[in-house]
């Protein structure tokens, strides 16, 4: 993983945005977070390698919706 692949942490916070704009619940913001943030990592950092890619990927997921708010977002209904 390099300096640039990091780019990809606030495009996921970017479309989150756009889907809660867009009406998405926002229980399932962090969930969205995270799909967003394996698919990347899968598909843009790591295509050789499944694992790494999915490790990355949640990574970024996390560090896109923060650990704590996302899942207080989820626990709260």
């Amino acid at each position: 993983m390099e300096i640039y692949d990091v780019v990809l942490i606030p495009l996921i916070i970017g479309i989150v945005e756009l889907l809660k704009m867009y009406g998405m619940p926002r229980r399932l913001l962090p969930v969205m977070a995270l799909i967003f943030g394996v698919v990347g990592g899968i598909i843009y950092i790591y295509p050789h390698d499944i694992k790494a890619g999915v490790l990355v990927g949640l990574m970024m997921g996390l560090s896109a919706s923060g650990l704590y708010a996302g899942g207080r977002t989820v626990i709260d209904k």
